[in-house]
């Protein structure tokens, strides 16, 4: 009988199984894509830290037409500059925030850099490494870095001429930009 009593128990036992696997399947099939399949998740390494996934976008494409030999290109509705070498080779791109007043496409030169100490902009925010190119309205148009890293949409109501970047992209275009290095500026 202890025979015949286990072959029962491991039948009922396979029966069990199987019912149980075919509810799970019936509520996996049922669910809500949002909890029927897990997303992706974050591997840890031997630290214990969770590796941050990567999400960096490959470098936009230098605008065609954009000129030739050293330059800045700015191109207004892609809210990006791109620092290219004489040889035409992109060694750097990045976002910006426009200023209030956009200068026309066309092709611009550096003027005289400031000098000196961070100053005030001209919408009250402390910047550095300024470099202008274009005069709107009356209004001085140049690169800069907001001393707190802010890249801030401009107020519309004020006449400002910053195009504001990251401190390290200030500092690559301070480095890169000498008086006279032509700024394409397109569409």
């Amino acid at each position: 009988m202890a025979r015949g009593s286990s072959g029962i128990v491991a039948g009922l036992t396979a029966a069990a199984l199987a019912v149980v696997g075919v509810l799970a399947y019936q509520a996996s099939a049922s669910a809500p894509a949002s909890v029927a399949a897990p997303g992706p998740t974050a591997s840890v390494s031997a630290t214990g830290h969770a590796k941050p996934e990567k999400t960096k976008e490959p470098p936009a494409a230098l605008p065609a037409g954009s000129g030739t030999g050293k330059r800045l290109v700015y191109a207004l509705a892609d809210r990006r500059v791109w620092l290219v070498d004489e040889s035409g080779k992109v060694l750097r791109t990045f976002p910006v925030m426009p200023s209030a007043l956009n200068p026309q496409p066309g092709t611009y030169q550096v003027a005289t850099p400031r000098q000196g100490p961070p100053t005030k902009g001209s919408d009250g925010v402390m910047i550095e490494h300024v470099v202008r190119f274009a005069t709107v309205d009356g209004v001085s148009v140049g690169f800069s870095a907001a001393v707190d890293g802010s890249m801030k949409s401009p107020d519309p109501a004020l006449k400002t001429g910053g195009v504001r970047m990251s401190r390290a992209d200030g500092n690559a275009v301070w480095d890169f930009a000498a008086v006279s290095t032509a700024v394409v500026v397109v569409p």
